[in-house]
C-alpha cells in the first residue's frame, strides 16, 4: 500500500507539507516478502554489526518476530526500511504474567533518515497491534509522538544492560516489579 513519506495520508494533488516540492512515495509490505538478507544488511549499516549484544537481542533469543507487525518500506524496488515486533512477557514478581510486544528494530536507511518512513513503520505496527502492551528500548524524545514512555517500566527488569528512561511502554502496561523476557 503507497503510503507518504509522513506516515500519514498522501496530500491532495498540488498541495505540499511546507518546505518539501514533492511527496515520493514508498511500498509497505509485509517484512516476509523481502530477503531476510537484505534486511539484515539494512540492520547491520544502521545499528552495526556488533548489534546481536545489546539486551533487546537477548529478548528476542529463541522467538520468531511476529508476521503481522512486522513491515518493510520498499522504495523504487529497493528496501529504504524495516520494522520487526517480536511477543515478549513481564515474569511479574507477584506470578503475574503479561504478554507484551517488543517493537525494534525499527531501521531506516541511512540516505532515507528523517523523511517520515520510520514513522510510517511504527504508525503501521501500532495499528496492527490494536490493544497490545507495547514496549520498546529507545529515545523518549522519538518515542513520544507514538505514545511510548516509562511511566510504568520503571520497576521492570531485563536480561541485561539498559538505561531506565530508555525502557518505554504503549498501551496497558502493568506497572508491576518484573522480568521481561522471550515469549515461546
Amino acid at each position: 500500500m503507497p503510503v507518504s513519506l509522513s506516515g500519514l495520508k498522501a496530500p491532495a494533488p498540488g498541495v505540499h507539507p511546507p518546505g518539501r516540492w514533492r511527496l515520493p512515495l514508498f511500498d509497505l509490505v509485509p517484512l516476509s516478502e523481502v530477503y531476510r538478507d537484505a534486511v539484515e544488511q539494512l540492520l547491520d549499516r544502521v545499528f552495526g554489526a556488533d548489534r546481536h549484544g545489546r539486551t533487546a537481542y537477548r529478548l528476542r533469543a529463541g522467538v520468531a518476530a511476529v508476521p503481522a507487525l512486522s513491515f518493510a518500506a520498499v522504495e523504487a524496488g529497493t528496501l529504504v526500511g524495516s520494522i520487526q515486533c517480536w511477543p515478549v512477557e513481564l515474569a511479574g514478581d507477584d506470578g503475574s504474567v503479561t504478554p507484551m510486544v517488543l517493537v525494534g528494530p525499527v531501521a531506516v536507511s541511512p540516505e532515507r533518515q528523517n523523511v517520515g518512513i520510520g514513522r510510517a513503520l511504527m504508525w503501521r505496527a501500532i495499528e496492527q497491534a490494536g490493544d497490545a502492551v507495547l514496549m520498546l528500548i529507545g529515545d523518549h524524545d522519538y518515542y513520544a509522538q507514538f505514545g511510548f514512555d516509562a511511566a510504568r517500566t520503571g520497576t521492570w527488569r531485563l536480561p541485561g544492560p539498559f538505561e531506565r528512561e530508555r525502557l518505554l511502554a504503549r498501551g496497558p502496561a502493568p506497572n508491576t516489579p518484573g522480568m521481561v523476557g522471550p515469549r515461546r
